[in-house]
């Protein structure tokens, strides 16, 4: 069993290493065994049991999706995922997409009908687009992203958001990957991953579980993507609307527990799990087809924007193509 783990965990350094080697520097934080991890993940989570609220598994349960375990998140963590709870990890499809159907969010104040059709055809269909973006940090915020970087993301290979436009030069891969319980037909999906990598560096740039999810705090279907983290995960969660221009836009805002926003989650004993909601910390997202002046041809846009305390602090713009 020692041989196993110490086998496990010189595999994991040696992705991680890959992945991180033309990343940039990262901090070498004190190791404090597999349950804990590195000693500044362990910190973050006792924050936010300090600053959070537990939740039982049924007042909570709208929250559930994959955490990670204390060495790294990484593009390989749904297999590892999968391979470690009896799942299967569906054969590749150039055509897989994050949800079936856009109209799994129609309800109160949100028709898909409505939705240009090259949006909903991204979303039913992302594998086949290929994705390319640029990154702006407010002057202010920049050495925050930077310190986040050294910090987390390169080490965990996870939210690695370029920190200057030339970062992401070469374009972003992006992958779908869909878990199926062996044996079941139909073989619906139990949960669809959306892996992002920078081409340039060969680090993960994003490793999220994309759903719908029912909140107390709003009539409709939300998105709601879970990005794992050590002994938790950070998840958002997005109320959708339709622009009068067809374009599809995701917001992340509330003002407590059970509306949509950004959550830390950290797992406690049992079924329960401590929560932390960041009112002050909101993302918007605008998904929209635009007509290119030289071609005369519509070409998918999404304009991301992160603030903190009512203040933009990031810009991300992707464009995005059938490849």
């Amino acid at each position: 069993m020692e041989e196993d783990r110490s086998i496990r965990r010189a595999n994991v350094a040696a992705g991680a290493a890959r992945g991180e080697a033309a990343a940039g520097r990262r901090l070498r934080s004190p190791w404090l065994g597999d349950r804990r991890g590195a000693a500044v993940d362990w910190a973050t989570q006792r924050w936010v049991q300090l600053t959070g609220r537990r939740l039982e598994v049924d007042e909570g349960h709208w929250l559930d999706g994959p955490y990670g375990s204390t060495d790294r998140i990484g593009a390989d963590f749904f297999s590892r995922w999968a391979s470690e709870r009896g799942l299967e990890v569906m054969p590749s499809s150039p055509d897989a997409g994050l949800m079936p159907s856009l109209s799994e969010l129609d309800g109160p104040g949100f028709d898909s009908r409505r939705v240009h059709p090259l949006v909903r055809d991204f979303y039913e269909h992302t594998a086949a687009y290929r994705l390319d973006i640029w990154s702006q940090w407010s002057g202010f915020f920049r050495p925050f992203g930077e310190a986040l970087a050294w910090i987390f993301s390169r080490r965990l290979q996870q939210l690695n958001v370029p920190l200057a436009p030339l970062d992401s030069a070469r374009g972003m891969g992006s992958e779908i990957v869909r878990l199926v319980e062996p044996g079941r037909c139909p073989a619906a999906p139990v949960l669809t991953g959306w892996v992002r990598r920078n081409l340039g560096s060969g680090s993960t740039v994003y490793v999220g579980a994309y759903s719908t999810a029912r909140i107390p705090g709003h009539p409709a279907p939300c998105v709601k993507v879970v990005f794992p983290l050590p002994n938790g995960s950070a998840t958002v969660i997005m109320k959708p609307s339709v622009a009068d221009s067809g374009a599809l836009v995701l917001e992340s805002s509330g003002r407590r527990i059970g509306d949509a926003g950004f959550y830390f989650r950290v797992r406690d004993r049992g079924s329960r799990s401590w929560v932390r909601y960041l009112r002050t910390f909101r993302e918007r997202i605008r998904v929209y087809a635009e007509t290119d002046a030289d071609s005369g041809v519509d070409v998918l846009r999404t304009d991301h924007t992160f603030t903190l305390w009512r203040r933009v602090f990031l810009r991300l713009h992707y464009r995005m193509a059938r490849g």
